[in-house]
Parts: C-alpha cells; structure tokens; sequence
C-alpha cells in the first residue's frame, strides 16, 4: 500500500511538473515594445522650440540703441522666419529618407548656418541687451548645439553600419564566386633526377681516294690478267721462226 501511495505521489509530482513547465501560447505573451525610431526631427526639434520661444521673447526694445541692435533684430526675424518656412520642409525630407546621407547633409548645412546667425545674436545681447536675455540666448544656443552633435553622431553611425553592410555583401559575394568556379589543384609528382644525356660515338667516315695523277700524251694500259692464247695451228710452247 505504501509502494502504491509513493508511486501515485510520484505520477502527480512529474505530471504537475510538466504542466508547470509548458510554453505559454504565444498569444497570450504581449508584443515587445519596439523602440522608437530615431530621426532628425526627434533629435532637433525640441531644441528649436526652445530657440523659437527664446527669440520671440527677446525684448529687443531694451536693448541699447544702435547700429549692433539694429542688427541683432534683422537676424532675430530671418531666424524666426527660417523656422517657419525652411527647416520643417529639410526636416521632413531626412526623416522620410532615414539613412540616406543625401537627404540629411542639406539639413546640417543648414543648421550650421542657422547656428552661426544665432551666435551674432548673442553675440549682440552680449554688448547691448539685459544679462538675463543673454543668459536665455545662451542657453539655447547649448540645447541645439547638442542636438547637432547628437544628429552628427547619429549620422556618422548610420554610415557606419552601411559601410559594414556593403562590406559584408561583398566579401559574400566574393566567396559565392570563388565557390561557383571549382578549384582544380594540380597533384604533386615527385621530382625525377636529371640524368645526363649520353653522348654518341662519333663515326668517321673512310676517306675517299685520292683521283690518280695522268700525264698529259701518256696512255695507261690495264694489264690483262689472263695468258694470251696461242695462235691456231701452233703448238703451245713452240716459238715461231
């Protein structure tokens, strides 16, 4: 009886353990938060709300009078009106085209430009204007000086990143290539020693006979090898009277 209540116990201890250990449907477990998309504008526009609200309440009115003042206000309206009507329309491109240096580059130009126009204006409240619209000038000026570093940044590793890419693509493709061509290797063969050629006896040749030497009127006669025969009728050996 024991045997069988320790054996139920032990039947209930794993099946409880499996349930315990079974995946949670995937409907059930909430989508994870994506993080949020960096672009220009998320990265410039508070600062260039704190610069419009600063420019428009500029008091230029108490500043000294004169022609740096006269200037300071030129530059506060081209500044104003830059911000309504040229840096949403740069903005609004680079954030359509995230990545694309082509589309950004026209915003940081800009900015930079942007920024050296505020600098004069601070630059001015510093000779004629009130110590606390100076110090509101330059507080602006930090907040977007940041948010350009931030953009430049932000730049710099997107291009980064697709440098990284290209060159990833194109050590793949590399090696697709050099995997589509097959490699023929060449077997060793094992190196022969050179063995001297030997050279042929040379065979001379019998010299030829020397042409014989005749002098002119003189006649050569071949001396016959056979005995002369005798005359008919005449014994052989006997002299003729």
């Amino acid at each position: 009886m024991q045997i069988f209540h320790a054996t139920l116990m032990l039947m209930l201890a794993v099946s409880g353990g499996a349930s315990f250990g079974q995946a949670v449907p995937a409907a059930a477990v909430p989508p994870a938060a994506s993080a949020p998309l960096t672009t220009a504008s998320s990265l410039l526009q508070p600062s260039l709300a704190v610069v419009q609200t600063t420019l428009n309440g500029l008091k230029t009115e108490k500043w000294k009078k004169g022609s740096v003042r006269e200037e300071a206000e030129g530059n506060v309206a081209s500044l104003l009106k830059d911000l309504q009507a040229n840096l949403p329309g740069l903005l609004t491109a680079a954030d359509a085209a995230p990545g694309e240096l082509s589309k950004a580059i026209p915003l940081v130009k800009h900015l930079d430009a942007f920024y050296d126009v505020l600098l004069r204006v601070e630059e001015a409240s510093r000779v004629v204007g009130p110590a606390d619209q100076v110090g509101d000038l330059q507080q602006a000026m930090l907040k977007l000086n940041q948010a350009r570093l931030a953009l430049d940044d932000h730049l710099a590793a997107d291009a980064a990143a697709q440098e990284k890419q290209v060159g990833d693509l194109q050590a793949a493709l590399k090696t697709a290539r050099a995997a589509a061509v097959p490699q023929v290797v060449a077997a060793a063969v094992p190196c022969k020693p050179v063995v001297p050629a030997k050279k042929k006896a040379a065979v001379k040749k019998p010299a030829a006979a020397a042409p014989a030497t005749t002098t002119p009127g003189a006649t050569t006669t071949k001396p016959s090898s056979a005995p002369a025969k005798p005359a008919s009728g005449q014994p052989s050996g006997q002299k003729t009277p």
